[in-house]
């Protein structure tokens, strides 16, 4: 399995586009891996993880082939995760060729995002988007092309049901884990037996540890520890933290030796790791 790290940033980018703190723009002179965009994955090439505002410029960079992209799952309805209005320009005079069915599995709340796109685009209904949505609940798995995907209980937003992932195809198992804070008690129960190759994890305020919403490097390390006690991981499983935000104040070489004093591999854009 193998899954690529389209963008590593939070919310704001990073630089963040209105911000002028060090960080930002000691990231703007060194470029390189310090330049990060809203977060987004792909596994396999196949199964995509979020739709940000730059999805467009991960298509182009990357290489991404969204027109053939046929899952796509959300995690929580945050516009720097869904961003439903790109899924318009899928529309007749937009885009031409043939089209297929994009299924996209998330919670109510993304749903009703997509649902006012919908309803504002009304007026164009003999040429919408093709587009199924699916809810998706805690716990409860769904197939798709021939993945299992298990929707986690995240602790991130209290105004809505927010997910992390298992992933699942051909022996080998994923844990995607942002946005969130220190799993829920409900998902650590679930994932006893589960075995995971790979287990990516927030690190939003990296050396901060935080209580709830979101993580930073003491928070992943105690989920790490916590995941080696329940033998849900071995000496094989890799880790890789993202989803950083200019205010945890350290740029990505910083970042990178602070992982990896730990185990942890620090995501930059477009990285790819297979497992």
């Amino acid at each position: 399995m193998k899954i690529q790290y389209l963008g590593t940033a939070a919310a704001e980018g990073w630089p963040g586009i209105f911000c002028k703190c060090r960080v930002c723009r000691e990231a703007l002179r060194l470029g390189g891996k310090n330049i990060r965009t809203r977060s987004q994955a792909v596994v396999d090439d196949a199964i995509l993880i979020d739709l940000p505002p730059d999805t467009y410029m991960h298509m182009v960079t990357y290489g991404l082939d969204v027109p053939s992209i046929r899952t796509l799952i959300i995690t929580h309805s945050h516009q720097d995760h869904w961003y439903p209005e790109e899924l318009m320009l899928g529309r007749e005079g937009f885009s031409g060729g043939k089209k297929e069915i994009l299924d996209v599995y998330g919670s109510g709340a993304v749903y009703e995002g997509l649902h006012k796109i919908l309803v504002e685009t009304g007026k164009f209904a003999d040429s919408l988007p093709p587009v199924a949505f699916h809810v998706v609940r805690e716990f409860q798995p769904f197939y798709t092309e021939g993945y299992e995907v298990i929707p986690l209980k995240a602790a991130h937003s209290p105004r809505e049901n927010c997910f992390i992932y298992i992933i699942k195809k051909e022996g080998k198992t994923l844990l995607y884990g942002n946005d969130t804070g220190y799993f829920p008690e409900e998902t650590w129960e679930f994932i006893k037996g589960y075995r995971f190759g790979l287990v990516s994890l927030d690190c939003t305020l990296q050396k901060t540890r935080l209580e709830t919403g979101h993580m930073g490097i003491p928070n992943n390390v105690d989920v790490a520890e916590r995941l080696g006690k329940m033998g849900c991981v071995d000496g094989d499983t890799k880790y890789v933290l993202t989803h950083f935000s200019h205010n945890g104040g350290l740029l990505h070489g910083e970042m990178e030796k602070n992982a990896a004093e730990h185990g942890f591999c620090a995501a930059y854009d477009g990285m790819a790791v297979e497992f």
